[in-house]
């Protein structure tokens, strides 16, 4: 088996990887989950996925994400990737906060971090990209969800929370999911009824706000107004959709699932719910690639890092660990091309 890497299929993704090998051109969607600085260990996966696997494509490629899956798959959408992802891993690596900060500083430091990962020409390149369809995922929060008092948001919260233990279905009367997106009519997730959603176009009015809040946590940032949009405040599209249990559409192609983990946890309110399962049919075409035991092994403190590192750990320290995570994981990345190279992806992969 691969040392550094964990690939795992559904069964019609195995079929496909048996039959032909890992190919640019059979992918249909590529996921991003939330997840905050778990994004790290990705990093050098995702420059070896997005700076060679996709070199030639012509037909669309639909990209969706949220929280900090959005952001990556928005380097993704621009005419330089891997420039775009390094942009962002630096301005990621080296936020600074003060004790305990204010939503209002945290929000201004998530605005310089989009301001690195767009750039000078990043919406432009996103907006008119010739293949990459970017879908940004965003919680239209209602009733005291929408509140800025961090004491009614919590609530608002806990109000959801604990539907959600009922059904996931209960979500919708306190959340909207809204996916902001560039794919016009070719959207393969128009049709999405899992709970209350809206479809909104992207545009070059509404794209940096959308990105901002599909990341704004709870409490942790300012809530999002967005001109154009269905009124109300916008967060975290993690709350709706953590690791993005979707309906991926009717297409024949790969769903490749670059991620964190080896298994997926539908909703925020999922994360401490061991009986809240995906639903396998979403998952029957996909390819998840995960970090392995062995590459989770060799990071700092044995872990992939969390939002908790904010608060245990300096700000030195924070960086210096971080930095070394993302110099673990060019071992998935390299690993990955190899695999690549020798066509033995389909040796490695386990059933998911």
């Amino acid at each position: 088996m691969a040392s550094h890497i964990t690939l795992l299929a559904g069964p019609d993704a195995l079929q496909l990887l048996r039959e032909r090998g890992l190919r640019g051109e059979d992918v249909d969607v590529v996921p991003g989950a939330s997840g905050g600085p778990k994004w790290l260990v990705l990093a050098g996966l995702d420059r070896a996925l997005f700076g060679g696997l996709f070199q030639n494509r012509t037909r669309p490629l639909h990209l969706i994400g949220s929280s900090i899956g959005s952001w990556r798959l928005a380097c993704l959408s621009q005419k330089d990737p891997v420039l775009a992802l390094r942009r962002f891993e630096a301005a990621y690596i080296d936020q600074r906060y003060p004790p305990k900060p204010s939503p209002a500083q945290v929000t201004e430091q998530c605005e310089r971090i989009l301001d690195a990962l767009l750039g000078d020409e990043g919406e432009a390149d996103i907006l008119q990209h010739p293949w990459a369809r970017l879908h940004v995922i965003t919680a239209l929060c209602r009733g005291m969800a929408g509140l800025e008092d961090t004491r009614a948001q919590l609530l608002g919260f806990l109000l959801c929370g604990l539907g959600n233990l009922v059904s996931r279905r209960t979500l919708g009367l306190h959340l909207e999911r809204v996916v902001f997106h560039a794919a016009g009519e070719t959207s393969p997730f128009a049709g999405l009824k899992d709970l209350p959603s809206t479809h909104v176009p992207l545009t070059r009015e509404n794209l940096r706000l959308a990105l901002l809040a599909s990341g704004s946590i709870p409490m942790v940032l300012r809530g999002v107004r967005i001109p154009g949009a269905p009124a109300g405040v916008f967060r975290d599209g993690g709350i709706v959709d953590y690791h993005l249990d979707l309906d991926f559409g009717s297409g024949s192609g790969l769903v490749l699932y670059p991620h964190f983990y080896p298994y997926v946890v539908p909703g925020w309110f999922d994360k401490a719910l061991r009986w809240r399962h995906t639903r396998p049919g979403n998952f029957r075409r996909a390819l998840l690639i995960a970090p392995s035991p062995e590459l989770v092994a060799r990071l700092p403190g044995g872990r992939i890092p969390d939002q908790g590192d904010f608060e245990q750990l300096k700000d030195v320290e924070r960086m210096r660990a971080w930095n070394q995570v993302v110099a673990e994981s060019e071992r998935m990345g390299d690993e990955f091309l190899e695999l690549m190279a020798t066509g033995r992806i389909a040796d490695h992969v386990r059933p998911l």
